[in-house]
Parts: C-alpha cells; sequence; structure tokens
C-alpha cells in the first residue's frame, strides 16, 4: 500500500501544523483517497468502519473550505451519538489549532439547551450534532441553515438503525440545495443508497472496505488508567512480566520522545522509532533491539512496519491505535514463530468504546485487569529471585558454595538466613526490598475499617476549610483509583479519617506522600498507626 504524506493532499498549512502537533505521519487509505475529491467540491459516499480515521477525512475539508470571517453557520456534521459527536469535535479542534477564530460547537440531547443557544448566537460556523438535537434547533429557529454549503452524514448507516431517517431527510430538505453533501457509512443498505439518490449529486463512491483479520493465539488484557499513570503502570508491569525483549506503541512521536526519555529515567534499557528518524538512527536503534542491548522499543505504528523481530515476549499499547487494524498489526509483534505471546492495552476515558470496537472488529476478547499495586511488583520480582534459585538447586553442583557458607557462619555470629536475606536484599536492590519491608511493616489489619477496607489517617480536617471532595478528589487523583471506590469520609476538625480498598491501600500512601489538599502538604498513614 503507497504512503501518502498529508502534505501530498493540498491541505493548508495551519491545519498541516495541526496535524503534525498532533503526531500523525501519514494519510490513512480513506483520507487519501477522499480528502482531495472533498476538496474539489464533489459529493461522496464513503464507505468506512469506524476507526478508518474518517473523521479527518471530513473534518479537514470543512475546516479548509469555512470562512472564519463569517460568524455564519456554514457546515454541520450529523452523529448517531453524543459520545461520537463529542469525540468528532474534540478532534475538529485539534485540527483548527492554527485556524484562529473558527468555532465548532457539539449539541446533543441531554445538554442544556439554553447554553447551546447561547452559543450558536454568539456565532458558531460549525456545529457537530445528533439529528434529534438539530431538529430541536430548527423547529425553535435558534439554528439558521441560510449559509451552510457543507453538510456531513457520520455513521449514516447507524443513524437509519437507530430511527432518524426522517429527522435526516427534514434537516438536509431545509439546508440550501447549493451545498456539498459527504457521507460516510460502514454498509451500504438500500436506505442509504436512496438517501444519496435523493439529496446528492453526482456522488462518487469511495471504498476502503478492511479485510478480515485474525487475531494470533496471543493473551490479551487492558488497564483503565489515567494518562498521567500510563507510564507509572507501564513500569509495574515491565517489572512484574519481566520480558526479555518489548514493543510499546504510541500514536505520535512525541509521545514516543516523552516516553523514552521517562523509561531511561526509571533505568530502563529503551529506544524510540519514529518517522523522524535517519535511516543510519533507524539502523541502530534495530540492531540494538535485535541483539537485547535495547530491551524496551516504543515506535509509531508507521516507524514499526519494517520491525521483524520474532522473540518479541509482550506488546503493550500505550495509545489506543487509530485504525482497528492497527491493533492486529501491532500485536502480532509478539507471539510469533510458535511462541506464546502477551499483549497489554491502556485505555483512558472514553477510549474504552474503541476498545470494544476493536474486539468486535478482530472478533478477539480483550479481558479488563486490575491495576497491579506496588506490592504486586515486590512480590512479583521476590518470585522472579526464587524461581531461579530453585532452578539453580536443581541444576546441582553447590558442594563448594556450601563449604563457603558454613565458614562463613562459623567465624560470625550471623546464621545461614541472615546471609540468604541478605543476598536476596543484594539481588533485589536496596530500594525495592526497602518498598517491600515497608509494606510489611504497614498493619492494615487493625485499622477498624469494614471487612476489606483499610481505613487512614489524614493530619487535615474542617478547621483548614477542608471537604469530603476535596479528600475525595485528592486520593483518586494522584493514586488513579477510581474515586468511587473510596469508603466512608469521617471529617474532624483537625483531622479526617478515609477508608479505602485493602488492594488499592499502598498505592494511595505512596501517592499522596508528597501530595498536598487545598494546596496544604499532608501526612497520611493507617489508622492503627497513630
Amino acid at each position: 500500500m503507497e504512503t501518502i504524506k498529508f502534505e501530498q493532499l493540498e491541505i493548508q498549512q495551519e491545519i498541516l501544523n495541526a496535524i503534525t502537533d498532533m503526531g500523525f505521519e501519514e494519510a490513512t487509505p480513506i483520507q487519501a483517497k477522499s480528502i482531495p475529491v472533498i476538496l474539489e467540491g464533489k459529493d461522496i459516499v464513503g464507505q468506512a468502519q469506524t476507526g478508518t480515521g474518517k473523521t479527518a477525512s471530513f473534518g479537514i475539508p470543512i475546516l479548509q473550505n469555512v470562512n472564519p470571517k463569517s460568524k455564519t453557520l456554514q457546515a454541520i456534521v450529523l452523529c448517531p451519538t453524543r459520545e461520537l459527536a463529542i469525540q468528532v469535535a474534540d478532534e475538529l479542534r485539534k485540527l483548527a489549532k492554527y485556524l484562529h477564530g473558527i468555532k465548532v460547537l457539539p449539541i446533543y440531547g441531554g445538554q442544556d439547551i439554553a447554553k447551546q443557544i447561547r452559543s450558536i448566537k454568539a456565532g458558531t460556523q460549525i456545529i457537530i450534532g445528533t439529528p434529534g438535537r438539530v431538529m430541536d434547533h430548527m423547529r425553535r429557529k435558534t439554528m439558521k441553515l441560510d449559509h451552510v454549503k457543507m453538510v456531513a452524514l457520520d455513521e449514516a448507516d447507524e443513524m437509519l438503525n437507530m430511527g432518524f431517517r426522517e429527522d435526516i431527510e427534514t434537516i438536509l430538505n431545509e439546508i440550501p440545495e447549493e451545498r456539498q453533501t459527504i457521507l460516510f457509512s460502514a454498509t451500504m443498505p438500500k436506505p442509504i443508497m436512496d438517501i444519496t439518490k435523493r439529496f446528492q449529486k453526482d456522488a462518487q463512491i469511495i471504498k476502503v472496505v478492511k479485510k478480515e483479520l485474525t487475531v494470533p493465539n496471543i493473551e490479551q488484557y487492558y488497564y483503565e488508567v489515567r494518562p498521567k499513570n500510563k507510564a507509572e503502570i507501564l513500569a509495574r508491569l515491565l517489572d512484574i512480566y519481566n520480558p526479555n525483549l518489548s514493543v510499546v506503541f504510541c500514536n505520535t512521536k512525541r509521545m514516543v520522545d516523552e516516553l523514552v526519555d521517562d523509561l531511561q529515567g526509571r533505568g530502563y534499557f529503551a529506544e524510540g522509532l519514529h518517522g523522524d528518524l535517519k535511516q543510519s538512527q533507524r539502523d541502530r536503534v534495530m540492531n540494538g533491539f535485535r541483539n537485547g542491548k535495547t530491551e524496551i522499543l516504543v515506535a509509531t505504528d508507521v516507524a514499526a512496519r519494517g520491525i521483524d523481530v520474532d522473540d518479541v515476549d509482550a506488546v503493550f499499547n500505550y495509545d489506543i491505535p487509530q485504525d482497528d487494524e492497527y491493533y492486529v498489526h501491532r500485536i502480532g509483534r509478539t507471539g510469533r514463530a510458535g511462541r506464546t505471546g502477551i499483549a497489554f492495552s491502556f485505555v483512558s476515558g472514553r477510549e474504552v468504546y474503541k476498545l470494544k470496537e476493536i474486539q468486535r472488529y478482530c472478533k478477539t476478547k480483550i479481558k479488563a485487569q486490575p491495576i497491579p499495586s506496588v506490592s504486586d511488583v515486590a512480590e512479583a520480582k521476590v518470585s522472579k529471585v526464587f524461581e531461579k534459585v530453585t532452578t539453580i538447586i536443581e541444576e546441582g553442583g553447590l558442594e563448594s558454595y556450601i563449604d563457603m557458607v558454613e565458614e562463613a557462619v562459623n567465624v560470625s555470629d550471623y546464621t545461614t538466613m541472615d546471609l540468604a536475606a541478605a543476598f536476596l536484599k543484594m539481588v533485589m536492590g536496596e530500594n525495592e526490598m526497602a518498598d517491600a519491608q515497608e509494606q510489611g511493616a504497614l498493619d492494615f489489619e487493625n485499622t477498624g475499617a469494614e471487612e476489606g477496607m483499610v481505613r487512614l489517617f489524614i493530619n487535615i480536617g474542617k478547621n483548614q476549610k477542608v471537604r469530603p471532595g476535596d479528600i475525595l478528589g485528592a486520593i483518586a487523583g494522584e493514586s488513579g483509583m477510581p474515586g468511587k471506590l473510596v469508603g466512608c469520609i469521617d471529617m474532624f476538625d483537625k483531622y479526617t479519617f478515609v477508608e479505602v480498598p485493602r488492594e488499592f491501600a499502598m498505592d494511595v500512601l505512596n501517592a499522596m506522600k508528597h501530595a498536598k489538599i487545598k494546596g496544604k502538604s499532608i501526612n497520611i498513614e493507617p489508622a492503627n498507626q497513630r
């Protein structure tokens, strides 16, 4: 498949700058085929599934055709759901970063209509809306359609399935005939073709139908994480699973560079691979990865195409891929040559819907996993050390070493247990053992909490003008634990007790060590250790 750069598509520089900031290196097939046709002013019917980059396919031409000096409504995008409307609006705002004066407004049911009316009156050139709410504004005459010159139907088949056909036809009838009509749909049932014949002029059909992909026999898991906690969770998984070679996929060049810096700062042997690297740099990185000097390769999808290494133990989707196909290509980097493989995906917020779409498309199962705690990491490291020790014992040949240990015990006051513990500490490293010991020293048993919970003491209360919501927000924000899992919060004048699930207690204590609540430094510890 030929690679098409965005620069080849006659896109104006301001939008190209925004695309560069977003970190995308090349156009997807649907973008490469449809953007030039839409920019020529032609109507199109684009057949493409979710996850092919179709938002930019109509979003870029719409932004390029809108006049920022006119505050009138010039383009409407119809979407089946509020989630998609918000998502499309977010992407258009990112693409319009350097186009000053362009306002993009999502409108949907469930949102205060008075607020929407104020925003429309203030001057909005592009509206992204669900058919029902767009109809509502048309009935109220709060939305003037006289100057609309472009209309896009996103996921048209889904809108028809949801019973919006009549609304769509009413809206299209009201919009001036001298307009450009863009329609995207994953399937082409007869009702879609009827709309095409009735409301479009000589529409060009552009198909990008994805081939069926089979997912290799790879264990697949996902974690719901906050973006700011991704690097920490990645480090924990690397420590627990300890893969010899792993590939971490990011969606942008910038994220690759940032993550490589972070991982190297934590002491991992990581290198980055993306489109900005010269061939000599690329060769150096790949050679290091093949011979094992680099254990973690952080890459974008485009740069990773040339990776041909059979013994990759794990793949991490640090960012969920833009295209469903990319997910299959990514995880296929592991589990090669009859080996077993494992793939981990990090999802934030609404990305969980995208992951469900990937599961449907790939006909695969991606299992949710709880985020590993610091104690899980310590236990995994100790377990791996003992596995190695067991192997060494079974291999035999320890006689001379046993003699040395006996001699050391005889000439000192130490027991063999002392020596074994010291060797374990030396192998594990000072910091890891300190963490493990600290967790052993903390008593989570007798804190007065209900079963399965730990009661924590915080040295801040009502006198400092702190509310329960401040405590809840700080714990959830710093530790990444969902706020709904926080239990009872008992607030007194000078201190507060809060209950958290036992499995998150250590994470909360570690995360809150240097936290501030209402600008004040705090101390937090198990309630029984006061």
